[in-house]
C-alpha cells in the first residue's frame, strides 16, 4: 500500500519562494526586458533585439575589462589558495591559542568592504599613509594613484589580507577532522612531511578547497567596492574590472540597454566558469583517490 503524500510541506516553503521571486527573479526579468530594448526616457521602449549584445560583445572596452578581470582572479587564486593553506597547516590544533589564532584570523572577515577599500585608501597615501610614506622616505617612488602597477599591487595585496583568512579557515575546518590515528600511522611509517601533506591533509581538505575556490573565485570576479574605493577604476582604465565598468556604463553614462546586456553577459560568465570549475575540481577529487588505490 503507498504511503500518502503530505503536500502541506510545501507551505512553508512558500514564503521563501515569494521572497526569492521579488529579490532575484523579478530584478532579472526587468534587466533582460531592458537588455532587448531602448529607451529615451518618459517610460517609452522600443525593440532592440540582440543589437546591446553584438555591440558589447564586440567592443574592445568588453574585452580589455574581461581580460583585466580574468588576470587579477586568477592572481588572487594563485596567492591566496597557497598562503590560506600555509596558514592553516601552521595554526595550532589543541590548546588555548586555537581560540586565539581563530579570532584573529576572523577579523579581517568582518570589516565590511567599504570601509577596507577606506582602510587601504589611507593606508597608501603617499601624504599621510603610514604604507605610502613609508615606501616614499626609503626611496621607493610609491603612488597607486598615478602608477598602474602600484595600483594594482595595492589592490592585489588589500584583498589577499581581507579575503586570506576565508581559505585558511576553510582549509583548517579540513584539517582537524583528520583523526590522529592518520598521523601516528605516517610517524610508524616514517613518511615525509611532504608525503604526509600529500596523502593525508590534502585528500581531507579537498571538499574544503573546492568551497574555498569556488568562492573566491567568484567574489574576485564580481569585486567592486574594495578596488572603486581605492583607486575609482584608475589611473587610467587599469583597474577598472568589469563590475567598475558596468557601473560606469549604467549610471555615469546611463546606457540602460547596454549595460543590462552586459550585465547578463558577465552573470553568464562567472555562471559557466563556476560550472566549470566544479565540474573539474569534482572529477579530479574523485580520480585520485580511485587510482591511489589502484596502485
Amino acid at each position: 500500500m503507498d504511503k500518502p503524500v503530505n503536500h502541506r510541506a510545501w507551505f512553508m516553503v512558500m514564503p521563501v519562494v515569494i521572497l526569492v521571486a521579488f529579490s532575484a527573479v523579478i530584478p532579472l526579468m526587468t534587466v533582460v526586458n531592458y537588455s532587448i530594448q531602448d529607451t529615451f526616457g518618459n517610460n517609452q521602449f522600443f525593440w532592440a533585439g540582440l543589437e546591446w549584445f553584438e555591440q558589447i560583445l564586440s567592443s574592445e572596452r568588453f574585452h580589455n575589462a574581461l581580460l583585466r578581470q580574468f588576470v587579477f582572479s586568477f592572481i588572487i587564486l594563485a596567492i591566496e589558495v597557497p598562503l590560506g593553506i600555509l596558514v592553516a597547516l601552521s595554526m595550532p590544533k589543541r590548546g588555548w591559542t586555537v581560540s586565539l589564532c581563530l579570532v584573529v584570523m576572523a577579523l579581517p572577515l568582518l570589516i565590511p568592504w567599504n570601509v577596507v577599500g577606506t582602510i587601504w585608501q589611507i593606508f597608501g597615501r603617499v601624504d599621510i599613509g603610514l604604507l605610502g610614506a613609508a615606501l616614499n622616505e626609503l626611496g621607493i617612488g610609491y603612488n597607486y594613484t598615478q602608477n598602474w602597477l602600484d595600483a594594482w599591487i595595492t589592490v592585489i595585496v588589500m584583498d589577499v589580507w581581507h579575503w586570506t583568512s576565508l581559505v585558511a579557515l576553510l582549509c583548517y575546518a579540513g584539517l582537524v577532522s583528520i583523526p590522529e590515528a592518520h598521523y601516528h600511522a605516517a610517524r610508524i611509517d616514517s613518511a615525509s612531511r611532504w608525503k604526509v601533506f600529500r596523502y593525508i591533509e590534502l585528500p581531507k581538505m579537498n571538499r574544503v578547497l573546492l568551497i574555498a575556490i569556488l568562492l573566491r573565485f567568484m567574489d574576485s570576479f564580481m569585486i567592486y567596492t574594495e578596488p572603486f574605493v581605492v583607486t575609482g577604476g584608475g589611473p587610467g582604465n587599469s583597474t577598472t574590472f568589469f563590475s567598475i565598468d558596468l557601473v560606469k556604463m549604467a549610471i555615469g553614462q546611463f546606457d540602460l540597454g547596454p549595460a543590462a546586456a552586459f550585465s547578463l553577459i558577465y552573470f553568464l560568465i562567472i555562471l559557466l566558469l563556476s560550472w566549470v570549475f566544479y565540474t573539474v575540481m569534482t572529477n579530479v577529487g574523485v580520480e585520485l583517490p580511485r587510482r591511489e588505490k589502484e596502485s
